[in-house]
Protein backbone atom coordinates (compact mmCIF):
# COMPACT_ATOMS: atom_id res chain seq x y z
CA UNK A 1 0.00 0.00 0.00
CA UNK A 2 1.43 3.71 -0.97
CA UNK A 3 1.45 6.15 1.51
CA UNK A 4 -1.48 9.00 1.21
CA UNK A 5 -0.09 12.23 -0.20
CA UNK A 6 -0.39 13.69 3.33
CA UNK A 7 2.16 11.34 4.94
CA UNK A 8 4.79 12.03 1.88
CA UNK A 9 4.63 16.18 2.92
CA UNK A 10 4.79 15.23 6.47
CA UNK A 11 7.71 13.15 5.94
CA UNK A 12 9.24 15.46 3.37
CA UNK A 13 8.67 18.21 5.91
CA UNK A 14 10.59 16.00 8.96
CA UNK A 15 13.68 15.87 6.42
CA UNK A 16 13.83 19.05 6.21
CA UNK A 17 13.98 20.04 9.36
CA UNK A 18 16.64 17.24 10.51
CA UNK A 19 18.62 18.44 8.02
CA UNK A 20 18.63 22.18 9.32
CA UNK A 21 19.15 20.09 12.79
CA UNK A 22 22.11 18.13 11.52
CA UNK A 23 23.42 21.77 9.76
CA UNK A 24 23.29 23.41 13.21
CA UNK A 25 24.83 20.48 14.87
CA UNK A 26 27.61 20.78 12.34
CA UNK A 27 27.74 24.47 12.89
CA UNK A 28 27.51 24.69 16.89
CA UNK A 29 29.46 21.71 17.75
CA UNK A 30 31.37 20.52 14.83
CA UNK A 31 32.38 24.23 14.41
CA UNK A 32 31.73 24.15 10.57
CA UNK A 33 31.09 27.46 9.94
CA UNK A 34 28.21 27.74 7.11
CA UNK A 35 29.43 29.93 3.58
CA UNK A 36 26.71 32.07 1.58
CA UNK A 37 26.03 28.92 -0.43
CA UNK A 38 25.31 26.66 2.39
CA UNK A 39 22.92 29.54 4.06
CA UNK A 40 20.86 29.62 1.00
CA UNK A 41 20.35 25.85 1.01
CA UNK A 42 19.30 26.23 4.86
CA UNK A 43 16.71 28.94 3.45
CA UNK A 44 15.28 26.53 0.88
CA UNK A 45 15.52 23.36 2.97
CA UNK A 46 13.63 25.66 5.58
CA UNK A 47 11.06 27.23 2.60
CA UNK A 48 10.77 23.47 1.23
CA UNK A 49 9.46 22.33 5.24
CA UNK A 50 7.49 24.91 5.80
CA UNK A 51 5.68 24.64 2.81
CA UNK A 52 4.93 20.75 2.79
CA UNK A 53 4.02 21.02 6.45
CA UNK A 54 1.55 23.59 5.43
CA UNK A 55 0.53 21.54 2.84
CA UNK A 56 -0.09 18.93 4.64
CA UNK A 57 -2.19 20.37 7.72
CA UNK A 58 -4.13 22.63 5.14
CA UNK A 59 -4.70 20.20 2.85
CA UNK A 60 -4.01 22.54 -0.19
CA UNK A 61 -1.66 19.57 -1.53
CA UNK A 62 -1.41 21.52 -4.99
CA UNK A 63 -0.09 25.27 -3.95
CA UNK A 64 2.29 23.83 -1.47
CA UNK A 65 3.95 20.98 -3.11
CA UNK A 66 4.65 23.66 -6.40
CA UNK A 67 5.61 26.37 -4.03
CA UNK A 68 8.36 23.67 -2.03
CA UNK A 69 9.17 22.13 -5.39
CA UNK A 70 10.77 25.67 -6.59
CA UNK A 71 12.43 25.88 -3.42
CA UNK A 72 13.89 22.57 -4.04
CA UNK A 73 15.27 23.52 -7.57
CA UNK A 74 16.27 26.73 -5.85
CA UNK A 75 18.42 24.29 -3.59
CA UNK A 76 19.58 22.36 -6.62
CA UNK A 77 20.96 25.09 -8.01
CA UNK A 78 22.70 26.94 -5.15
CA UNK A 79 24.45 23.35 -4.82
CA UNK A 80 24.65 23.27 -8.15
CA UNK A 81 26.89 26.21 -7.63
CA UNK A 82 28.53 25.05 -4.58
CA UNK A 83 29.94 22.20 -6.22
CA UNK A 84 31.34 23.84 -9.33
CA UNK A 85 33.18 26.14 -6.86
CA UNK A 86 34.56 23.09 -4.84
CA UNK A 87 35.54 21.65 -7.99
CA UNK A 88 37.41 24.52 -9.39
CA UNK A 89 39.22 26.22 -6.46
CA UNK A 90 39.73 29.26 -8.51
CA UNK A 91 36.40 30.18 -8.43
CA UNK A 92 35.17 31.66 -5.12
CA UNK A 93 32.47 33.32 -3.37
CA UNK A 94 33.65 34.01 0.04
CA UNK A 95 33.60 37.60 1.44
CA UNK A 96 31.59 39.11 -1.66
CA UNK A 97 28.61 41.00 -1.53
CA UNK A 98 26.71 37.93 -1.59
CA UNK A 99 27.91 37.25 1.80
CA UNK A 100 27.35 40.71 2.97
CA UNK A 101 23.60 40.78 1.62
CA UNK A 102 22.74 37.49 3.83
CA UNK A 103 24.25 38.85 6.58
CA UNK A 104 21.80 41.92 6.47
CA UNK A 105 18.64 40.09 5.87
CA UNK A 106 16.60 40.29 8.98
CA UNK A 107 16.55 36.78 9.55
CA UNK A 108 20.18 36.73 9.53
CA UNK A 109 20.28 39.57 12.07
CA UNK A 110 18.05 38.45 14.18
CA UNK A 111 18.89 34.48 14.15
CA UNK A 112 22.22 35.04 13.36
CA UNK A 113 22.90 31.36 14.69
CA UNK A 114 21.22 29.75 11.88
CA UNK A 115 21.30 32.25 8.94
CA UNK A 116 24.44 34.25 9.27
CA UNK A 117 27.06 33.15 6.50
CA UNK A 118 30.45 33.13 8.51
CA UNK A 119 32.46 30.62 5.98
CA UNK A 120 34.23 30.26 2.88
CA UNK A 121 32.38 28.32 0.05
CA UNK A 122 35.57 26.42 -1.24
CA UNK A 123 35.86 25.54 2.51
CA UNK A 124 33.06 22.69 2.59
CA UNK A 125 35.34 19.44 1.93
CA UNK A 126 34.88 18.05 5.43
CA UNK A 127 33.31 14.92 4.76
CA UNK A 128 30.53 12.95 6.28
CA UNK A 129 30.00 9.10 5.42
CA UNK A 130 32.51 9.91 2.87
CA UNK A 131 30.73 12.96 1.32
CA UNK A 132 30.92 16.60 1.44
CA UNK A 133 28.37 18.43 2.91
CA UNK A 134 27.63 19.89 -0.23
CA UNK A 135 27.24 16.86 -2.05
CA UNK A 136 25.28 15.39 0.80
CA UNK A 137 23.12 18.46 0.30
CA UNK A 138 23.29 17.76 -3.34
CA UNK A 139 21.54 14.17 -2.80
CA UNK A 140 19.14 15.50 -0.59
CA UNK A 141 17.76 18.03 -2.90
CA UNK A 142 17.59 15.50 -5.77
CA UNK A 143 15.48 13.27 -3.58
CA UNK A 144 13.28 15.75 -2.50
CA UNK A 145 12.55 17.18 -5.92
CA UNK A 146 11.96 13.79 -7.41
CA UNK A 147 9.36 12.99 -3.83
CA UNK A 148 7.42 16.69 -4.53
CA UNK A 149 7.32 15.91 -8.69
CA UNK A 150 5.64 12.49 -7.59
CA UNK A 151 2.98 13.96 -5.02
CA UNK A 152 2.39 16.41 -7.74
CA UNK A 153 2.01 13.50 -10.40
CA UNK A 154 0.26 11.28 -8.79
CA UNK A 155 -3.64 10.68 -9.72
CA UNK A 156 -5.03 10.39 -5.36
CA UNK A 157 -4.32 13.68 -3.90
CA UNK A 158 -5.42 12.14 -0.50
Amino acid sequence: MLPTTRQVLFAISSICFALIAVALYLQHIMQMQPCPLCVIQRYMFLAIGVCTLVSAISGKVREGTVLALMAALGGLYAVGKHLYVIANPGFTCGIDPMETFLNKIPTAEYLPWLFRADGLCQGATDTVLGLAIPQWSAVWFVALTALLAWVLLRKKQA
